[in-house]
């Protein structure tokens, strides 16, 4: 069963979804969200499995909505405006591509457990990433770089709050810029001054706390 929140501003687009989603038996609508804030607090309260998402609404965006979360559920677009990242329905939704839609929801969804996603928005660019895929975060200020196949954005969070996120028995604290994938470097070096420095995602990280230590 794939538990469903929507979030719409629009009543009767609501109202179509689950006149749509009623065809859905593996389908279960837990809640409705109105607006950005509303629909974070849903989001929170409700875990859902799944957030069928309208992309403009009053107040604020459903890119602006995912970027408050920390764990960002399967996600399906639901807009008039065209494409968007990812699974997107253009409204009025057909039936049809919502069953298509939602089967490869249900696939990524059901795949044993789900693995922690992040979703990334820089200018006008955005993805979904899982956790595990990101080789390293650097901290540039206030905001983060992120190193994934497919992209180096920056993300507007600290790399305390990101830590925060992350599996210790995976993501290292290289040094006080740096939060390492062990799974993702390639070899450890001795710099000219002696310190050690891992060789990840083609940075080289140097480890605080190591001068002088040998290999």
């Amino acid at each position: 069963m794939i538990r469903v929140l929507l979030v719409d501003d629009e009543r009767l687009a609501r109202k179509e979804l689950r006149r749509l989603l009623a065809d859905h038996a593996h389908c279960q609508i837990v809640g409705e969200a109105v607006d950005v804030a509303d629909g974070i607090a849903q989001t929170l309260a409700l875990a859902p499995d799944l957030i069928l998402l309208n992309v403009q609404m009053p107040g604020g965006s459903g890119f602006d909505l995912l970027d408050e979360l920390d764990e960002v559920p399967e996600i399906i677009f639901t807009t008039g405006h065209g494409p968007c990242p990812a699974d997107y329905l253009l409204k009025p939704v057909h039936p049809q591509r919502l069953a298509a839609a939602l089967e490869r929801a249900a696939v990524r969804a059901g795949m044993g457990r789900k693995p922690r996603k992040l979703f990334i928005r820089e200018g006008q660019r955005c993805w979904f990433v899982r956790l595990t895929d990101i080789r390293l975060f650097e901290a540039e200020g206030q905001h983060t770089r992120a190193y994934f196949d497919g992209g180096s954005p920056l993300i507007a969070r600290p790399l305390l709050q990101l830590e925060k996120m992350l599996d210790p028995q995976q993501f290292f604290r290289a040094s006080s810029r740096h939060l390492v994938n062990l799974a993702d470097v390639d070899r450890i070096v001795q710099t000219a001054g002696g310190s050690l420095a891992l060789n990840v995602a083609g940075v080289a990280v140097e480890i605080m706390g190591t001068t002088h230590h040998a290999i």
